[in-house]
């Protein structure tokens, strides 16, 4: 009777296999020859696995006028010049290199420091939740989870803040945006912070989900995840584009979050730095590793959202882009939002 059954299973599996064939079809030759044109018109280096997903599937979708938010990179010529003291070297000698011309004060103070700074274009679609099924690493079942997520691109313009020194004078430094067409290193780092409790959630890798919110957002466009999109991006041209697009997502997050910031960092070599200080001088002490007490500010993009929903029912419908500029007490929350947070995006050093 055991084999009986499992006769009759092989044999409408195999039923099934030959229906699915009948309907599929060999491929014509229209079909064989549209293969072989995809291959050859594919780009140098196409084996790269991730080349290959960088190609569209087909035609893209036609975005409605708002949906895609793009944010002005604000290049300051500042940004390209600060002073600092070097106080490795006044730590070992205060008074290194004082000269005659130099007034009595030492050439290691009030150092000038100078670098052209790229920055990338940088848009983006509404933040969206979607539920996915994602592993458990604990018990190795799939469970299903709500996923945050926020689809992007970044272009590289090859504009360039070129910084020039216009005199003998090492502190008479200019700034202009000029053309180049140097790639540029995009690290990408993306990080989402509750005001009501300051915890902050970096993004994850969370391969499952990537699929899922292509075939939502565009079943045609490949989306990266940050992990993928680290690397060069070449200068975007009339005849041919580089635009990247990828998507951060986040999991396990408090579904008690109503206000939220993203902070999205690596669109900017722009940063400042700071020696700490102790004692009426610089915590740097003579034998002190290299760059100790020193902390290191980069040019981070900060997207402020808000949703007026609650824990019960999470959906994207509710979330909001921008400042909640109604009147509301924010003193009980971790984060309190000072006058400058009170926009939809800003520029901050963190």
């Amino acid at each position: 009777m055991y084999v009986q059954a499992a006769v009759i299973r092989g044999a409408r599996l195999l039923a099934l296999a030959v229906a699915f064939v009948a309907l599929a079809g060999p491929w014509s030759e229209a079909q064989q020859a549209g293969a072989q044109d995809d291959v050859a018109a594919a780009p140098v280096g196409s084996g790269d696995p991730l080349q290959l997903k960088l190609r569209p599937r087909g035609p893209l979708r036609r975005l409605a006028p708002g949906v895609l938010t793009s944010i002005d990179p604000e290049r300051q010529k500042a940004e390209s010049v600060s002073r600092h003291d070097v106080v490795e070297i006044l730590a070992v000698d205060p008074a290194f290199a004082v000269r005659p011309w130099t007034k009595g004060r030492s050439m290691a103070k009030d150092v000038v420091f100078s670098h052209d700074i790229w920055a990338l274009d940088f848009s983006f679609k509404p933040l969206r939740q979607i539920e996915v099924d994602v592993p458990d690493l604990e018990t190795g079942r799939m469970v299903r989870k709500l996923i945050w997520y926020l689809v992007f691109s970044v272009r590289n313009s090859g504009k360039v803040l070129k910084r020039t020194v216009v005199s003998d004078d090492p502190t008479e430094v200019t700034a202009e945006v000029v053309e180049s067409d140097e790639p540029v290193r995009f690290i990408p780092n993306f990080v989402l912070m509750s005001w009501e409790t300051g915890k902050q959630y970096p993004d994850r890798l969370i391969p499952v989900a990537i699929p899922q919110i292509e075939r939502r957002e565009d079943p045609n466009l490949p989306l990266l995840s940050t992990v993928e999109m680290a690397g060069d991006i070449p200068v975007s041209t009339e005849e041919e584009d580089h635009t990247l697009w990828g998507v951060a997502t986040w999991e396990d997050l408090d579904p008690r979050i109503d206000f939220l910031s993203i902070y999205v960092s690596g669109l900017t070599n722009a940063y400042r730095w700071e020696d700490a200080r102790s004692d009426g001088g610089y915590a740097y002490k003579q034998g002190d590793p290299l760059g100790t007490g020193r902390t290191i500010y980069r040019k981070t993009l900060q997207l402020n959202f808000w949703r007026p929903g609650d824990d019960k029912y999470e959906h994207d419908r509710e979330i909001r882009f921008g400042y909640f500029d109604r009147p509301f007490d924010f003193s009980r929350f971790k984060y309190r939002p000072t006058a400058e947070d009170k926009v939809d995006y800003r520029w901050v050093y963190r």
